[in-house]
């Protein structure tokens, strides 16, 4: 990808409500947000940034379509920049999120429940209390679920010992206290798993900002970075930034050398590759990963773990009238990331008010915005729009951009605030 110049990654940057949907190749249609146009009801499952998103702009784009949220916590933690929490910048409640605003300002239903089943011919989901609900479109946003025992012996159990945090929260608290708390000299592990999985950039940021803080309070200490994979997103950018910030504290094993963790010991605090075991004082271990639970227990699963669906409109290809959307769709050349599943969404939110006024939907186009930290003023980016193209979403020649390799202090610390920029105005754009 060649480099981009500093307006257009700002330009992606600052992009505003109005920008997101006429990117989505349908017209902002100003009038719709006032007046209804049809009375439908859609029922949305999973209230992180892809359903949080949908529900906002179905009641933009139709007050008279009602929109059930439906979500299994009353809040949400964001992955993005919960890698902050680990570095102390951050505390736990800056990254997290009621519905209030969205119920009382667009009329969204909000509950705070489980969908047990889908009886799709019936048009209905099944609660924990065995009462249906019914829909006339089904959106499902669930983001991942983890697979246990991949690497052998890693279940929910280990993850109490050696925290995955891949999913903010608890979790995530629990890798910074074992931070806090590890000696210096130590070494941490990180384990990434073998793409895809969420957030591609995130397990290197993570090495980037554990060693910000270790720099500053725990200095002979180490990082040690065990990858099943051979190459990783900015991976330039990130090993310029080590050399520079941090160097010798983070070593980067890929998985043609013996990075891949296959099995872990946590009584003992040990990885093991093929080729050799680490024994470490703290083992952030990221399993692999597959759509969520609810769609795989529902058949909108495919035998790769994700959903098929229909890129122009998000419905699944497997099962009519739902749609799925974010982490565990099938999105072509997008990542799997917080940009994209607000992307989506409007896209989906779009597609679904057409078809319930009878129109068809028209060609969606997509963004992604991807900041990373290497320390409170260091950012690095990537930036990208993508159409569709042959039935499959690609990222448009020429457009969005990486951060240029050799920037000055003041570049970086630019592409920081940028990236604090970019959080607030995704999360107002969702849950605001």
């Amino acid at each position: 990808m060649k480099n981009n110049n500093h307006s257009r990654r700002k330009f992606l940057q600052e992009l505003g409500v109005a920008g997101a949907l006429s990117l989505c190749g349908l017209p902002i249609l100003s009038g719709c947000s006032r007046q209804p146009k049809t009375h439908a009801r859609v029922v949305i499952v999973g209230a992180g940034f892809g359903g949080a998103t949908c529900a906002k702009y179905l009641r933009k784009l139709d007050r008279g379509i009602e929109v059930i949220l439906i979500d299994a916590n009353t809040e949400y933690v964001t992955c993005p920049f919960s890698n902050t929490v680990l570095a102390g910048l951050h505390g736990i409640n800056d990254l997290t999120f009621r519905y209030d605003d969205l119920v009382d300002s667009y009329g969204i239903t909000f509950l705070n429940e489980t969908v047990t089943n889908i009886d799709p011919d019936k048009n209905s989901v099944i609660l924990t209390d065995g009462s249906n609900l019914s829909y006339d479109r089904l959106v499902i946003a669930p983001g991942i679920s983890l697979v246990w025992n991949t690497p052998e012996g890693y279940d929910a159990t280990a993850s109490e010992i050696m925290p995955h945090a891949w999913k903010a929260g608890p979790q995530t608290l629990l890798l910074r206290k074992q931070l806090e708390n590890m000696r210096d000299g130590g070494v941490v592990a990180i384990a990434p798993p073998a793409k895809p999985f969420r957030c591609p950039p995130g397990p290197y940021e993570r090495a980037s900002l554990i060693a910000n803080y270790l720099k500053k309070n725990k200095p002979k200490s180490k990082i040690l970075i065990l990858d099943s994979n051979e190459k990783f997103s900015k991976q330039g950018l990130f090993m310029q930034a080590w050399k520079e910030r941090y160097p010798g504290m983070i070593e980067w094993v890929p998985v043609t050398e013996g990075g891949a963790v296959q099995r872990v010991d946590p009584t003992n605090m040990t990885l093991y590759t093929d080729l050799d075991e680490h024994k470490v004082d703290v083992a952030n271990v990221i399993p692999a990963q597959t759509a969520g639970k609810v769609t795989i227990e529902n058949g909108l699963a495919d035998q790769s773990g994700w959903c098929p669906v229909n890129l122009q409109t998000f419905e699944s290809t497997l099962i009519k009238n739902i749609h799925v959307l974010g982490d565990s769709a099938l999105a072509g050349a997008m990542p799997k990331s917080a940009s994209a599943a607000n992307s989506q969404a409007k896209v989906c939110a779009l597609a679904i008010t057409a078809l319930l006024n009878g129109n068809e939907p028209g060609g969606p186009s997509f963004h992604n915005t991807c900041y990373s930290l290497i320390g409170p003023d260091y950012g690095i980016s990537v930036s990208a729009i993508y159409g569709l193209k042959d039935n499959m979403i690609q990222k448009i020649e020429g457009s969005g951009g990486v951060s240029p390799m050799d920037a000055s202090a003041a570049f970086r610390a630019d592409e920081a605030k940028y990236a604090q920029g970019w959080f607030d105005s995704i999360t107002q754009d969702t849950f605001g």
